[in-house]
């Protein structure tokens, strides 16, 4: 990922960082609005409250400033998955999963647009990241999965599917979060919305890998 030209610099003031931390914020404002493509420089600046040649002396290009971005971004979302535990309990981790996916994307709604607008595009800016970093980090999560399986701990699944699904339940409720909203109307619409997702969703994926007995569903679920 390409740094600031200020960065490049041997001693960096604590003015720069700032400037840095203020375009970058507005930068993230205007991407998540319009896109990679809609997005201009002269729009960015606007929001940082900055003149465009002040804005360029830190960033030279739109380019540069998604880059940065990006790079924080997939870092910040491969946070949940590394917390995933091989020595934890199946349901403690696959739960506690669905519940830091929810909350990012309550917290951090405009980074998961970023990101999925990245993806749409063919994600020129970190295809090297999402098959090296982020496949190495899903393989062996992958990994552990399917020795939970073996050990008769969760029932049979593609780790890889239940990984993506839980992506993209999770994330809907952020790059969505309009028709969420409008669907579920004002009364249910409220943070407490997030609450009833991971309850939902708990119970989606942790039935859904229940150990079937030949009788009915014995499961290791039921006393989590």
């Amino acid at each position: 990922m390409a740094l600031p030209r200020a960065a490049r610099t041997q001693r960096r003031t604590r003015i720069q960082e700032e400037k840095e931390e203020l375009i970058l914020e507005a930068a993230l404002e205007v991407f998540s609005l319009h896109g990679f493509r809609g997005a201009t420089v002269d729009q960015i600046a606007e929001v940082a409250g900055m003149s465009k040649p002040n804005l360029l002396y830190y960033f030279r290009t739109k380019e540069a400033m998604h880059r940065a971005l990006i790079g924080r971004v997939l870092d910040t979302w491969l946070d949940p998955l590394r917390a995933f535990d091989a020595s934890g309990n199946p349901v403690s981790e696959i739960r506690g999963y669905i519940r830091r996916k929810l909350e990012m994307s309550r917290d951090f709604p405009r980074e998961s647009r970023l990101f999925a607008n990245e993806v749409l595009q063919g994600a020129p800016n970190i295809e090297d990241e999402l098959k090296g970093p982020l496949k190495t980090l899903v393989d062996e999560k992958a990994a552990v999965i399917r020795a939970w399986i073996k050990a008769g701990k969760i029932g049979d699944c593609d780790p890889y599917h239940l990984i993506f699904s839980i992506w993209a339940t999770t994330q809907h409720y952020a790059d969505f979060d309009v028709q969420v909203r409008a669907v579920l109307g004002e009364g249910l619409a409220g943070d407490d919305r997030f609450e009833a997702a991971a309850w939902f969703l708990e119970q989606l994926f942790l039935g859904g890998l229940a150990v079937r007995s030949g009788t009915g569903a014995a499961s290791a679920f039921d006393a989590a």
